[in-house]
């Protein structure tokens, strides 16, 4: 078994900050991410969960979790029965919500090691992993595709889906971004994608074009390198060349709005990273 990536376990501990130094309401509440990644008793004083200096980025993974929870219910409601995960790092919808989850069949994909750490993790918890809940290990380097992994895993490629990939486009080339797009294209109609990607630093302001390269090469850093960005335009250009029928850009600016308006302490998201939301 191999631990989660960096990346995975400080969104996890952004999430249990927020819940725990930011003022309520609170626009997301998951603290069992914490307990997944059981990071010690001195988590706090790591550098990157300063309240201060990394407040900006723990909005923006609560933000970006509100808003795929919030479509994810809104299509359950609807009648959608599949919820696919990719790179489900430390993703803790299936145990918080169960109320919504069990109304689905929910589909976390990720690499072997990691996802074989969070399987010890739930049994350790005395969570386990329920009928309706399937971990599917996949090796993207090599192996069978995610797709036939996924279908061996009891996805019905002829019912709707709604499909979450957050923070990893940016992690992928280009050509490997086109042909994710490609393959979810080729869903059943009625399925959903809500997917993030990274804008170009010259796109944004000179405050958080600073932010964005000092994020860049901190992920360098830790031997994850940002390997592609995209403009809103370019990013809607290879959705619909990819085949969905409709595609939708949701800006920074429209998540602040939705969920950080009117807040006493200013709680704001660190511009950079937005959404594409396709339907087939």
């Amino acid at each position: 078994m191999t631990a989660p990536d960096s990346t995975a376990v400080r969104t996890a501990l952004w999430r249990a900050l927020h819940v725990r130094v930011d003022a309520p309401p609170h626009v997301f509440d998951d603290e069992l991410g914490l307990r997944l990644a059981d990071p010690g008793a001195g988590w706090r004083e790591r550098p990157d969960m300063d309240p201060a200096t990394a407040g900006r980025y723990r909005a923006g993974m609560v933000a970006r979790a509100r808003f795929v929870e919030d479509l994810v219910v809104e299509q359950a409601d609807g009648g959608v029965g599949q919820y696919v995960i990719l790179g489900a790092g430390l993703d803790t919808f299936a145990q918080r919500r169960p109320e919504i989850a069990a109304r689905l069949r929910v589909f976390e994909v990720d690499q072997p090691g990691p996802q074989a750490w969070k399987r010890q993790r739930l049994a350790d918890l005395g969570l386990g992993v329920p009928d309706w809940l399937h971990l599917v290990p996949v090796d993207f380097e090599a192996g069978p595709s995610w797709p036939d992994l996924l279908a061996a895993a009891g996805f019905a490629a002829d019912e709707p889906a709604v499909v979450a990939s957050t923070g990893v486009s940016m992690y992928l080339t280009k050509e490997a971004n086109a042909a994710t797009l490609r393959r979810i294209a080729g869903f059943a109609p009625g399925s959903t994608l809500m997917m993030t990607f990274m804008v170009p630093a010259e796109l944004l302001d000179d405050g958080d074009r600073a932010d964005h390269r000092a994020t860049a090469s901190k992920a360098k850093a830790a031997g994850t390198p940002f390997v592609s960005s995209f403009s809103p335009g370019e990013m809607l250009a290879l959705a619909r060349s990819a085949g969905f029928r409709t595609v939708t850009h949701v800006s920074g600016d429209e998540l602040n709005s939705r969920y950080f308006a009117d807040r006493a302490d200013g709680l704001r998201i660190a511009k950079g990273e937005e959404f594409l939301i396709a339907t087939t």
